[in-house]
């Protein structure tokens, strides 16, 4: 399969191979601090306590599964203690242990070595909805029986479906909406609707979504300089940073990725992994970085963006003097139907967005169908007029036309999807598909020890799927 998504994946965490036993930079406030092995141990800590707590996953099979991603190599020398009453999660490795800690709505939080604790004070965040069964689909989970449409031949349906669950793939959830009806669903066993399922950076695509709502209102704009305290210094070319370069991740801003074509192991351990890992306050960390490359020039795919567009919606929402932490439920999620989706932090109690995030296979399929209708929900403007279509536009300094507004795009046909589609998309094979021509949405949720054969699976079901739906 070409980029960007899987070779970017799989290129990511074969890179991190490399920096396993590299000791971190710590040559400023903002760059890394720790070794490699200490800042894996507690990325690890978190995967699990997430898995454990959020998701009720069994640990030594999240431990197996989805233990890889940050950190890919050692695991087998790891001892790993869960400690339920304390909701807790410790990771040893010669003599050398992290942990990470459960503080309900708010998931699980990496403990800092020298001040165990967070800075912040946890909130409850509840729905206002109904039970779900009370309410027929998409504003609840009650699906008609009605026999499928015509145009659907539930023989090729189904074949899609099975290839999709390719068990080498460890996938979790697949789910599909055609016009507004969810038409096909499936998990594995131990998996059901209500599962909260690890999303990684589908919550990129979400943090587009928050911002959307602050342009709709006006408190922001595309086109104007991302208001951004640190960078109003008269000179600081960081000024000329706006919105849309950020949500483009134009940025320029300097962010070492492992992804980057010029990364190599000497730079030491990556930003992009380090906000996942550092139990830093990770707005301040993306916000503080200087410029690599002039604004708007350079699309490359790094964390701090995101991070910057959700220090904005902080701010926004904080000046107001609304509780930022059920901002999310309030704005967003009670208006489409998404009864809980836990949006994790790091300890100062800022939404780590760009990964740490988890949702049901339904509710990233309700998101999902707002984009598919323009941003509209049962006859109401929820997004600004023109937002799918920015997000779902090639980014100009991309080299590619793959990336819109952190959104994927699949202008290169990556997938056996039309070129129309564009998605959110997360490590481990998460992804959450948009297909105007042919009205479709598609979410496909797996555990990342399956990547490589997960993603291979869900492009052989995809191109069956379209097989499966005739075209009107």
């Amino acid at each position: 399969m070409r980029r960007p998504v899987v070779v970017t994946v799989v290129a990511a965490l074969t890179a991190a191979m490399f920096v396993a036993h590299e000791p971190a930079r710590a040559s400023s406030a903002y760059r890394p601090v720790g070794t490699a092995q200490e800042l894996e141990l507690a990325g690890y800590a978190k995967v699990l306590c997430s898995a454990v707590f959020v998701s009720g996953r069994d640990p030594a099979e999240a431990a197996r599964n989805s233990g890889d991603f940050l950190m890919p190599s050692g695991r087998d020398r790891v001892t790993w203690h869960v400690d339920r009453e304390q909701k807790l999660v410790r990771m040893t490795l010669d003599g050398v242990s992290r942990e990470a800690r459960f503080y309900g709505d708010q998931g699980c939080i990496i403990q800092r070595p020298d001040r165990p604790g967070i800075s912040f004070t946890p909130v409850p965040v509840k729905t206002t909805l109904p039970d779900a069964m009370l309410q027929p689909w998409p504003m609840g989970d009650r699906v008609p029986e009605e026999p499928l449409p015509a145009e659907i031949d539930r023989a090729k349906l189904d074949a899609a479906i099975e290839a999709a669950f390719d068990p080498a793939g460890l996938t979790a959830a697949f789910v599909v909406v055609h016009k507004g009806r969810l038409i096909a669903e499936r998990y594995m066993p131990g998996i059901t609707k209500d599962t909260q399922l690890e999303s990684w950076s589908m919550g990129k695509s979400l943090t587009s979504t928050l911002l959307a709502l602050l342009v709709k209102d006006r408190t922001y704009t595309l086109e104007q300089a991302a208001p951004v305290l640190e960078w109003q210094t008269a000179g600081d070319p960081r000024g000329g940073i706006r919105i849309m370069d950020l949500l483009r991740m134009s940025s320029g801003l300097r962010f070492i990725a492992l992804q980057d074509p010029d990364y190599t192991p000497d730079k030491g351990y990556p930003d992009h992994l380090y906000i996942y890992t550092g139990a830093v306050d990770v707005f301040a960390y993306s916000v503080n970085q200087p410029l690599q490359f002039p604004v708007g020039t350079a699309g490359r795919y790094r964390n701090c963006d995101p991070l910057t567009i959700g220090s904005l919606i902080k701010q926004a929402v904080t000046k107001r003097g609304e509780e930022y932490l059920t901002y999310p439920q309030r704005a967003l999620f009670d208006r489409i139907g998404i009864r809980r989706q836990v949006l994790e932090t790091d300890p100062h109690g800022n939404f780590l967005l760009s990964g740490y995030d988890y949702g049901t296979a339904r509710n990233w399929a309700r998101l999902g169908l707002l984009y598919l209708q323009d941003g509209v929900w049962q006859g109401q403007r929820l997004l600004p007029e023109g937002w799918t279509k920015f997000v779902s536009t090639p980014a100009p300094a991309w080299r590619q036309p793959v990336y819109g507004g952190l959104f994927w795009i699949n202008g290169t046909g990556v997938f056996n999807l039309p070129r129309d589609a564009y998605y959110a998309a997360g490590a481990g094979g998460q992804f959450a598909f948009i297909v105007p021509s042919r009205q479709l949405v598609v979410v496909r949720l797996g555990h990342s020890g399956g990547a490589r054969e997960g993603t291979r699976a869900l492009n052989a079901a995809l191109r069956l799927l379209m097989n499966a739906i005739r075209v009107n």
